[in-house]
């Protein structure tokens, strides 16, 4: 769990005091999980059994000395040697959500080759329910309305979708339920166009989050960002959180887009085929962003890809706690300040779905706590956050 051990870092977020966020997720986000999971699958009654013993393990067990299967097996291996024997409540939010869903592979043999539930996406049903669903449809209506805006009054619209697109997080859905968009609390969204149509031969970088309907708001700013910039977008190696995005479920939006009766939607997808042809717009992948690090701790080859990016944006909660860390910031703390070690310019795109906040004016904060006290987990209230 090494992390940066300045002095002034705050404390990191934990699962263990009673109320919390972070405890909710645990002891009530994560049994339906379970549950989901044994309705949407026929598994036997050893997977079964494993995911049982591993729900009960979370709530009143402690980390056992097994390394999971799988890639990554010697950052693993070091992790456990420091936290076998250890209550998880005892674990930071950060680490003890990612070993999680690392453990459900290793509960659904994801990893295990002889098994025929090896790559078998435990998450696919409702990744494709959410993709299948009416939302989407209405989703590309608006977007099928925008052709024919300005330009400035297009890109506006397609960043705001794409930001409001992270509330369709499958995994915060499991338990909670978000009533409308209701704020927009730091909006630097001018400062990102200006880095997109900036000076510099370096690609846009996105790093996306969630499957579905974020994905599909993800693709349509793409498609404008391609207007004037080469774009990565970079994506889960393998299933993570619920909903995360991986490259097989890139392929099954592209193909929901090209399947759609409308013209407009048609085209986009075309347009997106033919840039991936080209190599305007190329597919990534890392397996950093399946582990509990955060952006402070990048691997030289990543890093050095930030750091000649023109943008990277990095979109969504999960994002959102790596790059700020998963600690107990004072929410005014200048977003600047916890940022300022990132190696490149870095846009956070983000509906706030977890304690964690930086960069809200203090006066701003004010209102939000006596006007909004959930402001912070009801995925009603957004940010746009730029380090240039």
């Amino acid at each position: 769990m090494a992390d940066d051990q300045r002095p002034d870092l705050p404390q990191r977020i934990g699962i263990d005091r009673p109320g919390s966020f972070s405890r909710s997720v645990f002891h009530e986000r994560h049994p339906v999980l379970i549950e989901n999971l044994l309705g949407d699958f026929p598994y036997p009654a050893r997977i079964q059994a494993r995911l049982e013993s591993l729900l009960a393990e979370t709530l009143n067990g402690t980390v056992p000395p097994e390394i999971p299967p799988g890639p990554n097996a010697s950052f693993w291996e070091a992790q456990i040697a420091e936290c076998a024997g250890k209550p998880w409540s005892e674990l930071p939010f950060l680490w003890a959500e990612s070993y999680f869903y690392r453990r459900l592979l290793d509960a659904t043999e994801y990893f295990e080759p002889e098994s025929p539930w090896a790559g078998v996406d435990l998450f696919a049903p409702q990744k494709h329910a959410q993709l299948a669903g009416a939302e989407i449809q209405s989703d590309l209506d608006a977007y099928t309305a925008l052709a024919e805006r300005e330009t400035a009054e297009r890109r506006r619209a397609l960043l705001t979708a794409s930001l409001w697109g992270n509330q369709a997080d499958l995994g915060f859905r499991t338990t909670s339920s978000i009533a409308g968009q209701s704020d927009i609390v730091v909006d630097d969204s001018p400062a990102i166009w200006d880095l997109v149509d900036g000076p510099g031969e370096g690609p846009v970088i996105v790093v996306a989050d969630n499957a579905g309907r974020e994905l599909t708001a993800d693709l349509a700013l793409i498609d404008a960002i391609l207007e004037t910039a080469t774009v990565e977008l970079h994506l889960k190696p393998h299933p993570y959180f619920v909903s995360d995005a991986t490259g097989r479920d890139l392929h099954a939006t592209l193909d929901t887009l090209a399947a759609n009766p409308n013209k407009p939607v048609q085209a986009l997808a075309e347009r997106l085929r033919d840039a991936i042809r080209h190599e305007r717009l190329l597919l990534r992948t890392h397996g950093c962003y399946v582990l509990p690090t955060t952006y402070r701790h990048l691997p030289p080859d990543l890093a050095g890809g930030f750091r000649a990016a023109k943008l990277v944006i990095l979109k969504g909660d999960l994002n959102y706690r790596r790059l700020v860390g998963d600690r107990e910031w004072d929410a005014a703390t200048p977003f600047g300040d916890v940022v300022d070690y990132f190696p490149g310019d870095v846009a956070a795109l983000r509906t706030a779905k977890s304690d964690l906040a930086v960069g809200v004016p203090p006066a701003r904060l004010s209102e939000l706590e006596t006007g909004s006290p959930d402001w912070r987990v009801s995925g009603t209230h957004a940010m746009m956050q730029v380090l240039h």
